[in-house]
């Protein structure tokens, strides 16, 4: 009988995490459908009125932001023949490297940042084990197969749900008693087709979140097992492209993404949580709508329409309207190019996007009530606005925003190359309002925060 790898670990430290639950929140408990699926019985928004409001705090904020800095002055290191040059502490072990001198891993968080990454890593598990119940508790097997996808394709699917029970069990061992529990949803899609498409918006910032700040984490024995379960993450947003008939690695680099990010594109979705729940300490910031954003069901998605109406809401990562005529539509089209039934792979006569595109936007004011129970309240410390930040693979790109009125404007889709023929912009990506083009790197992504008017998401291929 195989041994939890972290049972010892948790019990040396006083804690044991309870497994996942079988239920949902109390009151609301799972139903079980025709088809033998889990889901909970509503998904709809909070109608009661929040108890407590705003992201969790310390008791003291010690600045307003964190200054850039010159590089670590012990980051002095260099190699230039490719021979070892300091003694081994072992045979065949070279010197150097962080949890490599011998003493016991301790799978537990670290500090108040570990905590709160790891934290938000499990709400995003736990809306994804929903996620994948509810669309195939929701539709019909004949409602798949007009979406291109059959029994093989549910029975994956309900695989990916097994995959997030144990990776919110694994989340839940490392954080302890105050890990957050389960809650309730509120989904925007009406059809297989944008339930798929709205799980591959969210498997992208759930994978981008984490790539964002697993390497900042203090426990490097968390961060290595949250790496296997992340690793697992990519896989799935993959797959949910090719069943969207999207390519499936469209990047040669994936974007990492500030937990602020990811928790503002998660905590739209979430209605209301338990009481006692954990609450994160991360930023709610403004929505950034994207009106022409390229509706993936579209044999030209150039021909989306600049007004948003072919987004089903208004939340950030809610997928494109899927009932356009069948004459414009690339569903089930044979034609070579204008085909986006689910495939391993598809390639587009007409990409989704393209440098020099116009792109309309319109965004949010700030004080805005969102998240569980309506109980966190978007916020920014930017000013005007005046660049789009576009963040894919190893970059962050601006392109100047022309204000047209009040919270709305346009830009143009930059151009350019990360190495190579390889596009600085492509695939499902973050966007940003800035105040000015501050220079940041993946690593440190998190000081543009400050400076961010409102986040969106764009499919830019």
């Amino acid at each position: 009988m195989a041994t939890p790898i972290l049972g010892a670990v948790l019990l040396a430290a006083g804690v044991m995490a309870s497994p996942v639950p079988s239920q949902a929140p109390e009151g609301y408990p799972l139903i079980v459908d025709q088809n033998g699926y889990q889901t909970a019985p509503y998904h709809g928004p909070y109608t009661g009125t929040p108890t407590t409001t705003g992201a969790v705090k310390a008791p003291t904020t010690l600045a307003a932001s964190i200054e850039p800095k010159p590089p670590n002055p012990t980051a002095t290191y260099y190699n230039s023949d490719g021979v070892p040059k300091d003694p081994m502490p072992a045979p065949y072990t070279p010197a150097g490297g962080l949890g490599t001198n011998g003493t016991e891993p301790r799978y537990m968080v670290e500090s108040d940042f570990d905590f709160e990454s790891i934290a938000l890593g499990l709400y995003q598990e736990w809306i994804e084990l929903d996620l994948f119940h509810d669309g195939l508790a929701r539709f019909s097997d004949e409602e798949f197969k007009e979406a291109g996808l059959g029994p093989e394709a549910r029975a994956l699917i309900e695989f990916m749900a097994e995959q997030e029970a144990g990776h919110a069990t694994l989340l839940t061992n490392m954080l302890g008693e105050a890990a957050p529990k389960q809650c309730v949803y509120n989904y925007p899609y009406k059809t297989v087709r944008e339930w798929v498409d709205f799980n591959q918006r969210l498997t992208r910032y759930g994978e981008s979140g984490v790539w964002g700040f697993i390497s900042h984490l203090d426990s490097r024995e968390v961060a290595n097992l949250l790496s296997l379960s992340i690793s697992t993450e990519a896989r799935q947003q993959l797959i949910f492209r090719q069943m969207s008939g999207l390519t499936p690695m469209d990047v040669w680099f994936e974007n990492g993404w500030p937990q602020s990010w990811a928790w503002t594109m998660l905590s739209q979705y979430i209605s209301y949580c338990p009481e006692g729940t954990t609450r994160l300490a991360w930023q709610n910031f403004p929505t950034l709508r994207i009106l022409n954003n390229p509706n993936i069901n579209r044999i030209s998605p150039d021909q989306t329409p600049n007004d948003g109406s072919e987004t089903v809401g208004d939340r950030i990562t809610d997928p494109s309207v899927s009932d356009i005529p069948d004459e414009e539509s690339c569903l089930h089209n044979n034609e070579t190019g204008k085909d986006c039934t689910p495939a391993i792979a598809r390639n587009r006569t007409e990409p989704l996007s393209y440098p020099g595109k116009q792109v309309f936007l319109q965004w949010d004011s700030p004080g805005q009530a969102v998240g569980p129970n309506n109980s966190y309240v978007t916020s920014t410390t930017a000013e005007t606005p005046k660049f789009v930040g576009w963040s894919s693979q190893l970059n962050l790109t601006y392109s100047p925003l022309t204000i047209t009125g009040e919270n709305t404007g346009y830009t143009y889709q930059p151009e350019g190359y990360v190495y190579g023929k390889d596009g600085i912009i492509n695939g499902t990506m973050a966007v940003v309002l800035t105040d000015l083009d501050l220079f940041v790197t993946p690593f440190n992504l998190t000081q543009l925060n400050p400076h961010i008017v409102a986040l969106g998401m764009y499919m830019a291929g």
